[in-house]
């Protein structure tokens, strides 16, 4: 059988020619032009009510604050200019602190964390006091309030005078901010774990790999991938949470601005620092929407497992 070829190249059985309109741009129907006109009337409409609707909540709430009786004084004591210029570059140059210990105490959360995930799913009986250790570590660490943690340990190891342990507070605060978010932390490994269908791990066995093989090789994978939102919810709650390091005397962003606050007896150095936590944690919080919202439409698509 000959093959001939157009003029565009292609090759087509003699006698049979180039399919007509096989080049021709696809053309949506009516129908579909209409329907997605609707769909961009709805959005450009919605987009507008909500516009409207917050500029009147906000609108209101204005002339409700300004308006109170209290706000010129608490104008003065918790929004003066001149106080907020003064507190900015101690808060900033303090703020460089929770950041280190956000990254340090990160890393060690994560790490802490799985491991004590693994030590809870260790299966067969000979592991049962290592099982056993790891749940009450996570059940002694959610229930205490972190802020008694970090009175505990920032103030009761030195009190015990030991030998080459450190006081630096700072330090100190980190154990204390590790030790509180490893066993959340642990809880979300651990709810990634066992939300991997045992025939994974039997399809891996079946394959010739040990169980240390499967667990690193099939099921971390899958149970890291699944919990990676709240994972970064954790991480941004320790990132608000390393301001609480100041109960020490720490000079953190916190602390920073107590102290501008207790010379100058007004407070709007407070309200600094939490617009730069909040400046800090709303990338993180986007970026946290943004990974979920992105794994919810591979599973919808069947793109992730």
């Amino acid at each position: 059988m000959t093959l001939l070829k157009d003029d565009s190249g292609r090759e087509d059985a003699d006698g049979g020619g180039v399919t007509p309109g096989a080049e021709d741009a696809y053309v949506p129907s009516e129908r579909r032009l209409d329907r997605e006109r609707h769909k961009r009337a709805r959005a450009r409409r919605a987009t507008a009510i909500a516009a409207v609707s917050t500029l009147v909540t906000a609108v209101v709430l204005y002339v409700v604050v300004v308006n109170a009786p209290g706000w010129p004084r608490t104008k003065e004591t918790f929004f003066d200019a001149h106080y907020a210029r003064e507190a900015l570059p101690k808060v900033l140059e303090g703020l460089w602190l929770n950041v280190r210990l956000l990254l340090i105490c990160g890393v060690l959360v994560l790490v802490l964390g799985m491991l004590i995930a693994i030590a809870r799913t260790l299966p067969g009986p000979v592991f049962f006091p290592l099982r056993a250790l790891a749940a009450a570590y996570t059940d002694f660490f959610r229930g205490l309030p972190l802020i008694i943690n970090l009175m505990i340990v920032i103030f009761g190891v030195p009190a015990l005078r030991l030998q080459g342990v450190t006081v630096d507070p700072v330090l100190l605060g980190g154990t204390a901010l590790t030790l509180t978010y490893s066993a959340y932390v642990a809880e979300v490994f651990r709810a990634g774990i066992e939300s991997v269908h045992p025939s994974q791990r039997a399809a891996a066995r079946s394959l010739g790999l040990t169980n240390r093989q499967a667990l690193r090789y099939v099921v971390l994978p899958q149970a890291v991938r699944r919990q990676v939102p709240p994972l970064l919810n954790d991480l941004v709650s320790l990132q608000k949470d390393t301001g609480l390091v100041s109960i020490g005397g720490a000079i953190d962003a916190v602390r920073a601005a107590d102290i501008v606050a207790q010379r100058s007896m007004n407070y709007t150095s407070y309200i600094v620092a939490g617009l730069v936590f909040v400046a800090l944690t709303i990338p993180m919080t986007r970026f946290t929407d943004w990974v979920t919202a992105r794994m919810d439409r591979q599973r919808a698509q069947g793109g992730a497992v």
